[in-house]
């Protein structure tokens, strides 16, 4: 009998460590999946805010990091699900879960191969939900109200007919090879009073930004150009060439950056009461939770019928995980409304798929089926 307890356990320590290298390798896979599918999506979204002047250009990469990073908390439970069905779909086309079985490792004993994994990807999860989510959303926020507050021409993308915020609009073709330099520069803007407006036309060949060391104003240096200034409708208008020509850019005044209940610090949302920040702080501590209930849901579907295609089993897991993650998505929305408790807009979700997980392992374990009735009238007819 203790040779056959050393065997059984020995047998047990290579399945697990098995079992955690597949679903390792295997999330490596989906995660560069998902990442890229993530990163293309909010990367043409950044292009086109970007287009538009509402973001800086020169800080579209670290935008897109920062976006990414606030989505690691969200995207890691999805990548150990998928990994694990990933893994028992291969196992069970290679009828290894019936050599398993009949070894006497059963799907209790895979549960508890998860332990280990459950742990780690719970403590990831908490530490990007409570420290580093808030974080990168907070480090972007401050990124694009300071890019708001910049001189207008700063912000000028290239190829682009940009309105400035002081009024008026700004055509550069291209960046020059010097910093903040500009290459063919069209500039139109407005002056006056109502009574007298009078509009400026100026374009030049090349330009530059400098700051002067003394007032610390900031003036646009344009080289080679002309001057066109009159009032609209009359046919008498200035016309000056010059060599140079420098116009002073107004300078936004400073702000003070607020930031939203999602980008301030964990410990910061412990001393706040106000509705959107306490479901915010729910919202937080409440995604580690997903991590446990997603592994029992996917160890639940870890059976199909011999001779069986996968599809089904594939289609109604991944049909579970985005009904739960809306449900919890919507419990958090009425929840910032007010609408209803955190008990039940959040807790209330996570305990509801729990019991569901329990029930459906459960009946996994004892080798019944997910929907009795469905392969009752099958097997009738």
């Amino acid at each position: 009998p203790t040779r056959r307890s050393s065997d059984l356990i020995d047998r047990i320590v290579i399945i697990t460590r098995a079992y955690i290298r597949e679903v390792a390798y295997t999330s490596v896979a989906v995660t560069i999946v998902i990442v890229t599918i993530v990163a293309v999506v909010r990367l043409v979204k950044l292009l086109s805010d970007a287009s538009k002047g509402e973001l800086p250009v020169d800080g579209i990469l670290i935008l897109l990091g920062l976006k990414l990073a606030s989505f690691v908390d969200l995207i890691v439970p999805l990548v150990v699900y998928v990994s694990i069905l990933l893994v028992t779909g291969r196992w069970i086309r290679d009828n290894e879960l019936v050599v398993l079985h009949a070894c006497g490792i059963s799907l209790t004993r895979v549960l508890r191969s998860s332990l280990a994994l459950i742990i780690v990807v719970g403590v990831v999860v908490a530490s990007f939900s409570l420290y580093f989510t808030p974080a990168a959303i907070g480090l972007s926020q401050q990124i694009t109200e300071e890019h708001k507050q910049r001189a207008e021409v700063a912000s000028v993308t290239p190829g682009v007919f940009n309105e400035s915020r002081a009024g008026g609009v700004y055509y550069v073709e291209e960046l020059g090879d010097r910093p903040e330099s500009l290459t063919n520069v069209f500039i139109y803007r407005r002056s006056g009073t109502d009574s007298e407006k009078r509009d400026a036309v100026i374009v030049a060949e090349s330009g530059f930004q400098y700051v002067d060391e003394r007032s610390k104003d900031r003036f646009l240096v344009l080289e080679k150009g002309t001057r066109y200034e009159g009032r609209p409708g009359d046919f008498e208008w200035t016309v000056m060439d010059f060599e140079k020509y420098a116009l002073r850019i107004k300078e936004q005044p400073p702000v003070r950056i607020t930031l939203a209940a999602k980008a301030l610090p964990t410990a910061e949302l412990l001393g706040r009461g106000s509705r959107k920040e306490r479901a915010e702080l729910h919202w937080r501590f409440s995604k580690p939770f997903v991590v446990p209930i997603l592994v029992l849901l996917a160890l639940s579907f870890c059976y199909v019928a011999p001779r069986r295609s996968q599809l089904p089993r594939m289609m109604a897991a991944l049909g579970l995980y985005f009904a739960y993650n809306n449900m919890l998505g919507y419990g958090h929305a009425l929840l910032r409304k007010g609408k209803i408790n955190p008990e039940l807009g959040l807790w209330g979700v996570h305990a509801l798929f729990a019991l569901l997980a329990i029930y459906l392992f459960w009946r996994r374990v004892r080798g019944r089926p997910v929907l009795p009735r469905l392969f009752h009238r099958r097997a009738a007819t």
